[in-house]
């Protein structure tokens, strides 16, 4: 049976032209069943699922769910309510940004996983990129294995044009030390939403993403 009726999709395209308040509330109790609910079950099963391969994750969908609604403190695009659901299973839930996760949003425009470190501060950069230069074989094996390849192509991030001076040397010889990134990602079409292997699929995409995942977070432990 699929996670998700074809409404779930459709609730969103429906919002895209009526993002306000108003409509949201009037159309609440069709959220709430058709997205919010099932969304938080899916979301349920594959903490399970991931549990069983990484005991430290022990938390609860609502640790890892992003809400609805947008922050527009700071946006010109005011429009309240996101386009799609989204969570984050690690040990930390979706303020994890260092123990090694999952990221997926699911919504009309596309299903899609992303693993790695999106955001590391100056400090955590440092430290990816001299757990990089102590171990450059392993990180090249980890992104040209072929799982991880077939899943998600390669590893994405913004470059800096000038480098510390300790790692000038190594960039002609492993170019993704220049990263400030160290990102990957899969999207699939939206109708994968109402596949009844929905979990299965996004479980495929965590076991090629796990090895480097690991990776980036050991270089990230204290």
């Amino acid at each position: 049976m699929a996670w998700f009726t074809s409404d779930f999709n459709k609730f969103f395209i429906d919002l895209a032209p009526n993002n306000n308040k108003e409509w949201f509330d009037a159309n609440r109790k069709r959220y709430e069943s058709n997205v919010k609910e099932p969304f938080e079950g899916f979301v349920a099963e594959v903490i399970k699922r991931v549990a069983k391969v990484d005991p430290k994750v022990a938390i609860t969908p609502r640790e890892a769910i992003f809400r609805i609604n947008r922050d527009v403190r700071f946006s010109k695009d005011k429009a309240p309510y996101k386009s799609r659901m989204s969570a984050v299973v690690a040990a930390g839930g979706r303020k994890d940004h260092s123990s090694g996760s999952i990221y997926f949003e699911i919504g009309p425009e596309n299903v899609a996983f992303y693993g790695g470190q999106y955001m590391p501060d100056k400090d955590q950069l440092q430290r990816i990129r001299e757990h990089i230069a102590a171990n450059l074989s392993q990180f090249k094996k980890l992104y040209t294995a072929k799982a991880f390849m077939d899943h998600f192509g390669a590893v994405q991030g913004d470059k800096n044009k000038i480098m510390p001076k300790e790692f000038k040397a190594l960039v002609e010889k492993e170019p993704l030390i220049a990263n400030k990134q160290f990102y990957f990602m899969a999207e699939l079409a939206p109708k994968t939403v109402t596949s009844p292997k929905l979990v299965d699929v996004l479980m495929e995409h965590y076991a090629a993403m796990k090895p480097m995942n690991d990776f980036l977070a050991a270089a990230l432990r204290p």
